[in-house]
């Protein structure tokens, strides 16, 4: 951490940005704006927008940003949405891979996390594909990392996504075992696979209408907007469990997908609870 202060009675209720004056008396409106947009403010740990307003009491914190993710374009940056105790949780956007390739093979979250977290070691504790956007977690302590997969293996970690699906799509809970020996897609079983932390559940939440982002091949689709729950997860289990209902995701042509500008699905939220108390993450989709 570079500056922390605590909120004081003179700055209660105003706006991040305004009272991030405190810390840095010689920036600007705008500059402090940017500053906040790009997760580098926290209130109590936690990433929030500029107009969000400040409560007495609440800490206060610039975050140092190292050299590495200073290079990447701001299109590709993750962003710092939550730290608590011995994990954080960065928003990776679309398109943007999240683990380092060996051998290149383009720009990845995890090579960020030095830039954000200066002077620590982050190891990233999850994947998203390439498409999809949202929560990655980051562990920050020598065994937060087994820590975390323990907490997985006992379905104690709940991870919701939004999902835009083709058609009508009913609530269910998707039970089929998966098989991800096949590198490029996953294929969905006829067995129902024993363990219910693998299982999908899909929640409707209404209709989705064509945004100018979503692509003029998919105007006049039906589209669902869903709320999906997983708790260990599996190589493309949404996309792969929703395609086997006959209800492949907006923009995943793999799954024979209707066509898109980009993959709709996002995780949106993190939660579970250890030694240390409750971990949460929330960030929506920009769609």
């Amino acid at each position: 951490m570079k500056k922390s202060t605590l909120i004081s009675g003179a700055r209660a209720g105003q706006r991040l940005d305004r009272a991030l004056e405190e810390l840095l008396p010689e920036s600007g409106l705008r500059a402090r704006r940017r500053m906040i947009e790009s997760g580098r403010v926290l209130l109590d740990g936690t990433a929030f927008g500029p107009a969000c307003k400040v409560r007495l009491g609440q800490r206060l914190e610039v975050l140092e940003i190292g050299p590495d993710r200073g290079d990447a374009p701001q299109e590709k940056r993750i962003v710092l949405v939550a730290r608590q105790g011995d994990f954080a949780a960065v928003r990776k956007p679309a398109g943007l891979h999240s683990a380092a390739l060996a051998g290149g093979g383009g720009a990845s979250a995890e090579e960020q996390l030095p830039g954000i977290f200066a002077g620590e070691a982050p190891l990233l504790l999850n994947r998203l594909d390439q498409g999809t956007s949202g929560l990655l977690l980051v562990g920050l302590a020598p065994d937060a990392e087994a820590r975390f997969r323990a907490l997985e293996a006992e379905g104690r970690v709940e991870k919701e996504y939004r999902a835009v699906a083709l058609g009508e799509v009913e609530g269910a809970v998707l039970k089929n075992r998966l098989d991800t020996a096949d590198r490029k897609r996953t294929r969905v079983l006829r067995e129902t696979d024993p363990d219910p932390a693998r299982w999908t559940r899909v929640e409707p939440l209404g209709g989705f209408g064509r945004a100018p982002k979503t692509g003029e091949a998919a105007a006049g689709a039906e589209l669902t907007l869903l709320r999906v729950v997983i708790r260990r997860g599996a190589r493309h289990q949404i996309r792969a469990h929703l395609a086997g209902i006959g209800h492949p995701l907006l923009g995943d042509a793999l799954y024979g997908g209707p066509a898109a500008g980009r993959l709709h699905l996002h995780h949106r939220r993190m939660r579970f609870e250890d030694g240390q108390g409750v971990f949460e993450a929330v960030f929506e989709p920009d769609w």
